[in-house]
């Protein structure tokens, strides 16, 4: 049997998160539209915010799914953020002259699993 492995990237804010599966046979069904569904109910789920209700992601097969089946690659899944224009200048992907440091991590967010695994 072959294992699953599950990877992600995307910082908080960032332009985008991505999942990448390893270990999926081909030929197993894909459908778009039932992950999309399953997006959609996570921003009603309990002690979400505001932000949650109006943040629509919107799921792009990336990779690894052809007509609905998978290949036997990995796939990777991308959701882009619909808010990185208003991040972009804090964030950047290079650094930029007057850009705005983030040092501590905000409750509610995974900035501190992701400092204690990654720093």
């Amino acid at each position: 049997m072959t294992r699953l492995r599950f990877l992600t990237a995307g910082e908080s804010h960032g332009r985008a998160l991505v999942a990448i599966i390893e270990g999926l046979p081909a030929g197993l069904p894909v459908s778009v539209k039932a992950i999309s569904d399953e997006l959609a109910r996570r921003r009603h789920g309990y002690g979400r915010g505001p932000r949650m209700k109006i943040e629509k992601d919107v799921l792009e097969v990336t990779s690894g799914v052809r007509g609905g089946l998978t290949l036997g690659s990995p796939v990777a899944l991308t959701i882009h953020n619909s808010e990185w224009a208003k991040w972009a200048h804090v964030m950047p992907v290079e650094g930029a002259p007057g850009g705005r440091e983030l040092t501590r991590p905000r409750p509610g967010h995974a900035d501190l699993p992701g400092m204690l695994k990654y720093d």
